[in-house]
């Protein structure tokens, strides 16, 4: 199929009427308040190397150096404000390279710090906003040959400061994208498993003796499309990792992106428009969280799973389409497909910075992403449904609202044609959101047909105009249809949408 990105055109009615049907009237799963969080890499706390401008990277990073992010603009408060709750995780490439304000000894040569005034800012925004924090604690591109041998000095110093300061770290792992060192730092750097599970161990003591309320996570390890951990006896630890590790998990974490942006040196699945628009490009993820679920229950079934870093293309996002329209169908099923499989929390690469950031970093304009999680945090609540369509054309998705008896339905269309719908076992329709553009390539989405934006810092469900009563899901289209008082084993028709749900 060719897709025209310069226009999405609308289609004749369409007349094969597709029922979707609740398959079952209690929840399969439920999933954490904070399952829709974010990231902010190191780098653009600290002011180091950084995506946009690049068009390269070096060893997992990239080439342009930013400043340090200001964490005092009052729209990025507005912005966190919005999608709470949440957990900020603060990791990425060059949290594994950094120098503690607090450590002993001296920094090498060129080597980032992080400074006392940075971390200071960091937990006061953390605290002003509420937000449940999850760190990466550093663990070193060294040699091989000292794996094993990891000295935990750095990260008991940053930890023990922390608490004094009277703040918490509420997840806290070892090293980013383990093992993924051969990609970023050379195949000197890869850790074997059993040296991994050693470190790990010293690692899970440290924080249970230090800060016993911590969470642990671990081991977050990169999958690439199409081929997983990639090179199996290099690569591939995960399962020999949770094997051998004696200590517990509170969270079994990976990493996921379903393409890679040009800048990748590694490209299995090339960010392209017809690649994000095709529902063969989402199957991978199911594929590998089925993976590791199966690796959790085996040997950590104590232990949640998490996606623990995600976005639209690695290496920063793909330039003029991870900031575009096209970009949210991925993140729409991404967010539906992990919290129906089980997951408990998702988190988006990145809140800001980057082309894949939810917000730009240097406008602090938001990006198309923002509003599917935007309507998302509003509509859809922790409760998880099993919901079935027999058009594959149709994506669907349920949860319980965030009030008793109610429930809101994600549909998603990839297509460029309109389809019929018919509802079983739902309830009473109530509202419904329709995200569309004037374009796949567009940086700005339509709620109900009109552009969101922002009043005085706030912008509400009721600001957008109620759709008429229709039967019609739009071609290109991510829909979140609302739905009250469910009655078991009745079909219901589509019907006239009332007042807001909330």
């Amino acid at each position: 199929m060719l897709f025209n990105p310069f226009r999405v055109a609308q289609t004749p009615r369409a007349r094969t009427i597709n029922l979707i049907k609740l398959e079952r009237d209690t929840p399969i799963h439920s999933v954490d308040p904070c399952y829709l969080s974010y990231s902010i890499d190191i780098s653009l706390i600290i002011g180091g190397q950084w995506w946009e401008g690049s068009t390269t990277s070096s060893r997992g990073l990239g080439t342009n150096r930013v400043p340090p992010l200001a964490f005092n603009p009052p729209k990025l408060s507005q912005f966190v404000q919005h999608l709470s709750p949440a957990y900020l995780r603060v990791g990425g490439s060059e949290a594994d390279t950094i120098h503690y304000f607090c450590a002993d000894q001296a920094p090498h040569d060129k080597e980032p710090e992080l400074s006392e005034a940075i971390w200071n800012r960091l937990l006061d925004f953390i605290a002003q906003h509420d937000l449940k924090f999850m760190f990466t604690f550093k663990y070193g591109a060294f040699n091989r040959s000292q794996h094993g041998n990891w000295n935990g000095a750095d990260s008991a110093a940053l930890l023990q400061y922390t608490l004094k300061r009277g703040s918490k770290i509420d997840v806290c792992e070892l090293g980013n994208e383990l093992n993924a060192y051969w990609a970023f730092h050379g195949l000197k750097a890869q850790p074997r498993t059993k040296q991994l599970v050693l470190d790990y161990q010293r690692f899970i003591n440290q924080v249970r003796l230090l800060s016993p309320d911590s969470l642990i996570a671990g081991p977050g390890s990169a999958f690439w499309p199409y081929l997983g951990e990639t090179i199996k006896y290099l690569s591939n630890i995960t399962p020999g990792f949770l094997a051998q590790l004696e200590g517990q998990l509170d969270i079994v974490d990976w990493h996921y992106y379903p393409f890679q942006s040009q800048r990748s040196p590694v490209r299995t699945r090339t960010a392209r428009i017809e690649k994000l628009l095709d529902p063969r490009s989402l199957q991978d993820f199911e594929t590998f969280s089925n993976k590791l679920e199966s690796y959790r229950a085996k040997y950590q079934p104590q232990a949640q799973l998490w996606t623990g870093e995600s976005g639209s293309a690695q290496c920063g996002g793909q330039p003029k389409l991870s900031d575009r329209f096209a970009s949210c169908f991925w993140w729409a099923d991404q967010l539906g497909r992990g919290a129906k499989l089980g997951q408990k929390v998702m988190i988006r690469q990145s809140l800001i910075g980057g082309d894949y950031g939810l917000i730009q970093r240097e406008t602090l304009k938001p990006n198309p992403d923002f509003w599917v999680s935007w309507l998302w945090k509003r509509l859809m609540g922790c409760q998880v449904y099993d919901v079935s369509c027999a058009n594959s054309d149709l994506i669907v998705y349920c949860h319980g609202g965030h009030k008793q008896q109610r429930m809101t339905l994600l549909i998603i269309n990839m297509t460029p044609r309109a389809h019929r719908v018919r509802f079983q076992a739902f309830g009473t329709p109530k509202r419904r959101f329709e995200i569309t553009a004037d374009k796949l390539t567009s940086k700005k989405v339509l709620i109900n047909g009109v552009i969101p934006k922002f009043r005085k810092g706030k912008v509400r469900l009721k600001d957008f105009p109620k759709l008429a009563k229709i039967d019609l899901v739009a071609p290109y289209s991510i829909n979140f249809w609302t739905f009250s008082e469910p009655e078991d084993d009745e079909s219901s028709p589509l019907g006239h949408f009332g007042e807001d749900v909330l």
